[in-house]
Order: C-alpha cells, then sequence, then structure tokens
C-alpha cells in the first residue's frame, strides 16, 4: 500500500487540518492555545501536505536504479523552515487565508520559530542550498550531517566583547524533525585490529573497546513547486546502556549516568574548541561518528538487501564538503574489505568512484591534519588502512618520478611530522577534486595541490558556488521578487539566468524609481527588525554599507574599521566638512571562534569604535556603527535586501569563493572588493562600472611577499592610515587606556599576515569612489539594477547542473 494522501489543499481543508493537529496533536483548543501550541499546529500542518510526497518520492527511488548524491556535511545552516516548505509546496496564500479565518496571526507564528543550530558560516549554507536546489531539480539525494543538540553558540556582547552562550535551539523541540530511535547505527571507537584465518586468507578485524548508538533524526527537503521531497538525515549521538540501575541504587547517581553523558558528548555542540588534546579527539570523533552512520545507512538501509557493492558507484556518490567527512574513505574500505570480504583491488576501485571531494579553503591551516597517535588511539584499524593507501599511492608516485624524496615526502598522505592529512587522503581517494571559484580552483591545482595536479590529469575541476534564489530573493526579498515577475513575469525563480531579461529595465526611469521604493522598504523593515531585536535604530537616508561574514583576519574586518576611522578623523579633525559627507550607517554581522583571540579583540574594537563615533555629535547624521549580535540567516535575510554596498574586501589569494558576495549582488547592492574568490566572476558579469575593485592581485601579492613585506612602511606613507592606527593605538576608543588595543596595532605593524596596511590607501580611493557614485541616484540604482540583472549565474541549482556534470554524473528521478 501507498501513502495515504495529503489534506486538500484548500483553505477550508487547511484550517480543518490545522485545527485537528491544535487538538490532536498539541492537545488543546484554539481558544486555550499558546503562541508556541499555534506555530507548531501549523508547522504540523504544513509537515502534512509534504509527507506523502516525500514517502512517495523514497519509495519511487528504492524501485529505481538511479544514483543518489549522498551529501557529507558537517554544517547545514538551514534557516527558519517554516515560509521555505509553504513556498516549496505552494502553500503560503492558502495558509495566511486560513489562519485568518481562525483568528491567528500568522506573522506572530513565524516569530516563534527557532533556527536550527546546525551551522557557522558559508559552509553551512552552501549545503543547505545545493540541497534545496537538488530536491528543486528531483535529483535524489540524502544529505547527512549531525544533530547538534546547541550547535553554534549564541553571540553575545558584554562591554563589546563577546561572550558565548549556548545556542538552546532544541529547548522546545523541533516541529521538523521525524527521530527513528529504531534505526540507530552502533558506531565504535578505540581498542585494537587483530589477524586471522578465514579459509586460508589471513584477514584483518577492529576489535573496538566502546561504541554509542548513532540515531537518525529525518527532515523534508522540499523542492520548488515540483512535488519532490528529497531528506536530510542528522544523526544524534546516545549510549548503548544509558543507565545503571544497580549503580544508581547504590547512591552513585553521577556514575550511574556517565555512559550517557560521555556518549551525548559527541553530537553535543558544533566544532568543539579544539585547542585541547580533549577538544581534537571530540571533534574527530564527531567527524567520524556521522560518516559511519551515514555510510552504513546508505549501504544497509537505502540499497536492497542483496545488493552487489561491486556496482555501488553506479547507485551512490559521496560528496566530501571539505575535510570534515574525509575518515569516510577508510570507513567505506573497511566495510568493503574487513566485513564484505572483498579482495583490496577491487574495494579501492570501487573506493575511488564513489568519493568526491570540494576543497573550500586555501588557508593551510584550514586542511585538517590529525595527529597518529590519536587517530590510531581512536581508531586504529582506519590508520592501518591509511597506511596502505598510502604505501600503494608512494609506489605509484616512484614508479612516476622516480626516488624523488622531496616529491615523496610532499605528497605522503602522512606528514614528516607524523600526521595524517586528510587533504591528501581526499584527494587521493577522490574520483573528482573540485574548488568553488575559477581562481580559487586554480590557485588550488597551482599552489596548494600543485604535485597532485600533474599526478591526476583531470582530476581536478572547479565549481562555482552559487545560493538558492527562493530563500535569498523570493522570501527574503518579496518586494524585489514582485519587482522582478512585474517586469519578466513568472519562471526566474528556477531559471535564474533569465534575469537578464532585467537589462534594459536599468534604463527605465520608472523602474529604477520602483527599484529605489523597494530598496527603502526594505530598509524600513530592518530598521524595525534591528529596534524590536536589538534597540538600534537606522537613518532613513543613509548608504547602507554591510560586512557579514565569519570574523577571520583573512575576510578584513579590520581593513573596514580602518576605513570607518579614517571617515572619522577627516571629519573631527576637521579635514572635510561634515556636511559634505554622504550618510552612511556600518553594519557588521560576524562571530569569532571562541579561542581565537585576536578575531575577539577586532570584535572588542568594532564596537568601541561604534561607541565613539555613535555618541560624538560632530558626526551625528554623518556616520553610524552598528554591530547586532548573534548574525544568523534569519538576520541575513532582513540585512541583504536593504543593503546599498557589499563589502567582499579579503586578501586576493585568501578567499575561496564566497556566497554573501552572491547574496548581495542578486538582492541589488553595489560591491566593494578585491579580485578574490567570485569577486572575480561577479565583477566579469556585472561590468567594472557597476563593481567598485581595490586592492593587490593575487600575482601582487605573491610578488610583495617574495621582495619582503614590511607594513609599517605602508603607515609611514599614507598620514591618514597613520592618523587611524594612532587613534586606535592612543586608547580614543578605550576611554584613554592605550593597552587595551595596543596588541591589534602592533599586530598590523609588525606581522600583518593579510595585508591590511598594503591595501589600506587603494582600499579608502575605493571609499571615496563610492561616496561620489552615491550622489548621483538614478546612476546608483542602475548599477543596482545590473547587478541583479547579471547575478543569474550564482544560483545553486547551476551549480548542481554543473556538479552533475563534471563529478557526479547523476540524472533527475522522473
Amino acid at each position: 500500500m501507498g501513502p495515504v494522501g495529503a489534506p486538500e489543499a484548500t483553505v477550508d481543508g487547511f484550517v480543518a487540518q490545522y485545527l485537528r493537529n491544535l487538538n490532536f496533536d498539541r492537545g488543546v483548543t484554539l481558544s486555550a492555545s499558546t503562541a508556541n501550541d499555534r506555530f507548531y499546529a501549523l508547522a504540523y500542518t504544513v509537515r502534512d501536505y509534504l509527507v506523502a510526497r516525500w514517502l512517495e518520492g523514497v519509495r519511487r527511488y528504492r524501485a529505481s536504479d538511479r544514483k543518489a548524491v549522498c551529501y557529507l556535511s558537517a554544517e547545514y545552516l538551514l534557516g527558519r523552515q517554516l515560509d521555505n516548505n509553504l513556498l516549496a509546496s505552494g502553500l503560503s496564500d492558502i495558509a495566511a487565508e486560513a489562519l485568518a479565518q481562525c483568528g491567528v496571526d500568522i506573522e506572530e507564528l513565524r516569530a516563534q520559530e527557532v533556527e536550527p543550530g546546525l551551522g557557522n558560516g558559508g559552509l553551512g549554507r552552501l549545503a543547505a542550498c545545493f540541497i534545496d536546489s537538488l530536491a528543486t531539480m528531483s535529483v535524489p539525494n540524502v544529505g547527512y550531517g549531525i544533530r547538534y543538540e546547541y550547535g553554534i553558540f549564541r553571540q553575545t556582547f558584554e562591554d563589546g566583547r563577546q561572550v558565548e552562550q549556548p545556542d538552546s535551539w532544541l529547548e522546545l523541540g523541533s516541529p521538523w524533525e521525524f527521530p527513528h530511535p529504531e534505526a540507530a547505527q552502533t558506531i565504535s571507537f578505540g581498542g585494537s585490529t587483530e589477524k586471522y584465518d578465514d579459509g586460508g586468507v589471513t584477514r584483518s578485524r577492529w576489535v573496538p573497546a566502546w561504541s554509542v548508538q548513532a540515531v537518525p533524526y529525518n527532515y523534508m527537503v522540499p523542492g520548488y513547486q515540483n512535488g519532490r521531497v528529497n531528506t536530510l538525515r542528522l544523526w544524534s549521538s546516545r549510549a548503548n546502556h544509558a543507565f545503571d540501575l544497580s549503580v544508581f541504587n547504590a547512591g552513585d547517581y553521577v556514575e550511574a549516568v556517565r555512559a550517557q553523558t560521555f556518549a551525548e558528548n559527541i553530537s553535543k555542540v558544533l566544532y568543539p574548541e579544539d585547542s585541547t588534546a580533549q577538544g581534537k579527539e571530540l571533534r574527530l570523533q564527531q567527524q567520524y561518528f556521522f560518516v559511519a552512520a551515514s555510510i552504513r545507512d546508505f549501504i544497509d538501509v537505502v540499497l536492497p538487501e542483496d545488493f552487489d557493492l561491486t556496482r555501488l558507484p553506479e547507485r551512490a556518490i559521496f560528496q566530501l564538503n571539505d575535510t570534515h567527512p574525509v575518515i569516510g574513505v577508510p570507513e567505506l574500505m573497511r566495510i568493503l574489505v574487513d566485513e564484505k570480504k572483498m579482495e583490496w583491488d577491487a574495494a579501492w576501485a570501487v573506493t575511488q568512484q564513489c568519493f568526491a571531494y570540494t576543497c573550500h579553503t586555501l588557508l593551510p591551516e584550514a586542511l585538517e591534519v590529525w595527529p597518529i597517535d590519536l587517530l590510531g588511539r581512536l581508531l586504529p584499524r582506519h590508520l592501518e588502512i591509511i597506511y596502505r593507501i598510502n604505501e600503494e599511492f608512494l609506489l605509484a608516485v616512484r614508479e612516476r618520478f622516480g626516488d624523488d624524496e622531496a616529491r615523496i615526502r610532499d605528497m605522503s598522505i602522512i606528514s614528516p611530522d607524523g600526521a595524517v592529512r586528510m587533504a591528501f587522503l581526499a584527494t587521493v581517494a577522490g574520483s573528482k577534486v573540485n574548488g568553488v571559484a575559477e581562481l580559487h580552483s586554480q590557485l588550488l591545482r597551482e599552489k596548494v595541490l600543485p604535485a597532485f595536479d600533474e599526478f591526476f590529469p583531470g582530476k581536478f575541476t572547479n565549481v562555482t558556488n552559487g545560493v538558492t534564489p527562493r530563500r535569498f530573493v523570493r522570501l527574503a526579498n518579496p518586494e524585489l521578487s514582485a519587482l522582478i515577475t512585474e517586469a519578466i513575469g513568472d519562471g526566474w525563480l528556477t531559471d535564474l539566468e533569465r534575469l537578464r531579461e532585467l537589462e534594459p529595465f536599468a534604463d527605465d526611469a520608472d523602474f529604477r524609481t520602483a527599484f529605489g521604493e523597494m530598496k527603502a522598504a526594505n530598509k524600513r523593515r530592518l530598521a524595525a527588525t534591528l529596534q524590536a531585536r536589538d534597540g538600534l535604530t537606522i537613518a532613513d537616508d543613509h548608504m547602507l554599507d554591510v560586512m557579514v561574514k565569519r570574523l577571520h583576519e583573512y575576510k578584513r574586518q579590520m581593513l573596514k574599521l580602518l576605513h570607518i576611522v579614517t571617515a572619522y578623523d577627516r571629519i573631527v579633525s576637521g579635514e572635510v566638512e561634515a556636511s559634505s559627507v554622504p550618510g552612511r550607517t556600518f553594519v557588521f554581522g560576524a562571530k569569532a571562534a571562541p579561542g581565537y583571540d585576536m578575531a575577539k579583540r577586532i570584535i572588542h574594537l568594532i564596537n568601541a569604535v561604534g561607541s565613539v563615533v555613535n555618541d560624538d555629535p560632530r558626526v551625528e547624521g554623518r556616520l553610524k556603527v552598528l554591530f547586532p549580535p548573534n548574525y544568523n540567516v534569519t538576520l541575513a535575510e532582513r540585512i541583504i535586501p536593504a543593503a546599498d554596498l557589499s563589502e567582499q574586501i579579503s586578501l586576493a589569494g585568501k578567499e575561496a569563493s564566497g556566497t554573501g558576495n552572491m547574496k548581495f549582488a542578486l538582492n541589488g547592492a553595489l560591491t566593494v572588493g578585491t579580485d578574490d574568490g567570485a569577486n572575480v566572476e561577479i565583477r566579469e558579469l556585472v561590468g567594472d562600472d557597476n563593481f567598485f575593485l581595490f586592492g593587490m592581485s593575487e600575482p601582487e601579492v605573491e610578488a610583495l611577499w617574495a621582495r619582503g613585506y614590511t607594513p609599517a612602511e605602508f603607515a609611514e606613507k599614507d598620514a591618514g592610515l597613520g592618523r587611524a592606527l594612532d587613534l586606535i593605538g592612543s586608547g580614543a576608543f578605550s576611554g584613554g587606556d592605550a593597552s587595551v588595543f595596543a596588541p591589534i596595532v602592533s599586530n598590523l605593524m609588525n606581522d600583518d599576515r593579510f595585508m591590511v596596511l598594503a591595501d589600506y590607501t587603494s582600499y579608502i580611493a575605493a571609499q571615496d569612489r563610492v561616496d561620489d557614485a552615491y550622489t548621483d541616484t538614478a546612476a546608483w540604482q542602475r548599477s543596482a539594477v545590473l547587478n541583479v540583472a547579471r547575478s543569474g549565474f550564482f544560483s545553486s541549482d547551476r551549480s548542481m547542473r554543473d556538479y552533475i556534470d563534471r563529478i557526479w554524473h547523476t540524472e533527475p528521478l522522473g
């Protein structure tokens, strides 16, 4: 028997199902319900309309022979699900009218939803965009990850300093998840390995010391109004035997639940602080926990019971989203060789076709390595397998290049200092390795992994990132969506290149006026959000200059801050008249990793500068600095549509791609940026006249490093830079205490690894051009319209087509 059908998709049908869920699932009447009850009833009702499609899709996939994309990612930054699911199911208008008939305010219910704390930044948001696109394109896909109990921390500020609080996103539960404790997988750790005789064949097996249970929680991933619903499966850790009654009865209550506490730590927090040995071990536990559960799930649950695993590449591609899931390579080998008794060469041939690796960085420190002693203690059989993979790989290198010991040392998966280089393992094992922007992929081949590119011709490719227009245009910016549809008609949400049809409207004065009114409406909406959320205000007539992203030195929030200090200094010193400066509100959004001291100092400095600038009557009405805490997807959906200027100012050659840059351009913000990551492609598409380029190119950066970079020389050559640094170092932003921000100034003057001072002069000149351009409203709006019209390339649907064509070679489920 197939799945039961969905409720009737009418207002009356929705009302009936909503009241039924309120009564029978929440156990309350409408008159006695809380706002949380009403939200849950609404979420359950939307679920009811999606479940039949979901179950039918699962049935059809299992009855087919289609290859599935198994997306392995440590992060999924989903954002709120209600509106996305309403939009995908075509129920937005029906739900609003149905709730109005019940006397329920849908806006109140939207505010009840808590954003899932399953990601940190671009990596997790990209994964969420990709699974949205795969569902919209009807491509079979299971997203696999971890159901973090607390996720990324909730950021607060105390005296301007970042304070991390637990993100209790599951405190009231989640109405979108389907727990399946009966389908838990056993995940083992520790112990030792042993040899044994298997009918005359000597084999190895792992004898683990301890294990935990991985409990799956399923989330629906609906495609956009196409009837397709894919699955996101997240794993939560629990103890095999959570409670020891005899110990409890003996009075040792803590010991009685020790196993439960220990096991639950694995899925407790996203990216546990790893500056300690215990933190490093917990991170490795997390990574193995979710990939082992996921691979086992696909083999034992998704595939038919008698499936021939030599054909596994015909049914699955495991996409490694960065290095976090790479431990899945030796895990699949262990299953095939040790458990399924496949010969090593046959198992390796299967494995090499089943994995593909996406590298998301150019920073050497971001390419994970695991000490051999840790890996051997926690996963001894996997270390043996890695050694054998490395041994056979280096034999092949020797056959090709001879006994070039320097090359052997540089290419070995095991580093000279005794650590497993996970990016190397992924590159050796993967069928393809891709970067995430044209420049990034080029630098990946030429600078990060050049020896591997030479050894594996054709293995490296590029897939430029993209974002889902359903969430980041249609939901985040309904006014712009309506304007686009009125101009070019429907259909662009699944064919974003059609935005090109907007180009003629850039020269239409009426359209530009409507576009400006849309941007003003979005600013008012953001102002209302920030006032209610944080007590912050935005001036109606200010340019909104936005920098929202992880706080990392390579992203150069410090360069943005130096511009603010310079703009402030110019006014208060009398260098320029305040009245001549176009009003600007600078908006930051950023979290620093808990153990990243310099990033946290920069956050403190941003807030300190903001406090002084915002309280100084000499710059009132001209400059304002806002830093709302706890930037997340929900806040992004308000900030991005309102922005006039997008800050994408990383040092050339350091940013892999970026996706925020794409979201801003699609929503009509102009970019000030370096030729880095996907900025290169954005500039090429939107045109130099509609992009504020500054800074050194990547070859110029390399040349300066080679000559010898002395940051203090740049401070001496540019008087404005010297004054800005002196202001920060003098204590002007710290109540006269020069010691507070001295480490930041010292770091810039003596180290400046990301060349903030070298690019300062060019950046200030670009910002002066921004000021001039913003005073010509018609020209600015024309450029903004052209940014939207020429950014259709950056749809995650296009990214998925590129993955399918270049890497996965799978097909939609018809």
